[in-house]
């Protein structure tokens, strides 16, 4: 029931340039987002990006784009991940079973991609600090549901606490006063 960093991955979820100025506390998302991001390189966790038509909707806003490579941006033109073959590919040859969630929108994408990734039998947990939609409500629905259907609903600190699982090593030492304030 607990994240472990040996078997979890970060996936964040279409946080891009178009999209991103409308979404409800979209900075927020974009902090929380980047935050995961370095938190996953200090404990060598795999990360990738998805981007929903980046012809229309614009690349990952760069705060989040200069924290990656190239091959871990997985674009895609259905809104659940899990519809495009080669991201489901990508994510079952990382042999993690655990996939920590990010991004927008809460109530499409992230909804849409985490049901089909209970379905393909991971463990979700979508990073509540680190999601939202255009319209608050509709994040929040997009929480609930998520509940409902077998998601568990994280905060950060939760995630950075569980992937650490102690304090008496040198990499907690090391994380917690740059993450944990």
């Amino acid at each position: 029931m607990r994240m472990n960093a040996s078997t979890s991955c970060l996936l964040v979820v279409d946080v891009q340039e178009r999209l991103a100025p409308a979404i409800h506390e979209g900075d927020r998302v974009v902090e929380n987002a980047g935050w995961l991001i370095k938190l996953a390189r200090e404990v060598d966790l795999p990360v990738r990006i998805t981007e929903q038509y980046p012809r229309g909707l614009g690349h990952t806003v760069a705060a989040l784009r200069s924290l990656v490579l190239d091959d871990e941006l997985l674009e895609k033109i259905h809104f659940s991940c899990m519809e495009s073959d080669h991201i489901r590919r990508e994510l079952a040859s990382l042999g993690r079973r655990q996939i920590i969630m990010a991004g927008t929108e809460a109530h499409v994408c992230v909804l849409q991609s985490a049901l089909g990734l209970i379905q393909e039998g991971y463990e979700v947990y979508v990073v509540a600090d680190a999601v939202s939609s255009r319209r608050p409500q509709d994040a929040d629905l997009a929480l609930e549901r998520m509940r409902m259907e077998g998601v568990r609903v994280v905060s950060r600190e939760m995630v950075a606490f569980e992937w650490l699982a102690r304090a008496d090593t040198e990499l907690f030492r090391k994380v917690m006063p740059r993450f944990i304030r």
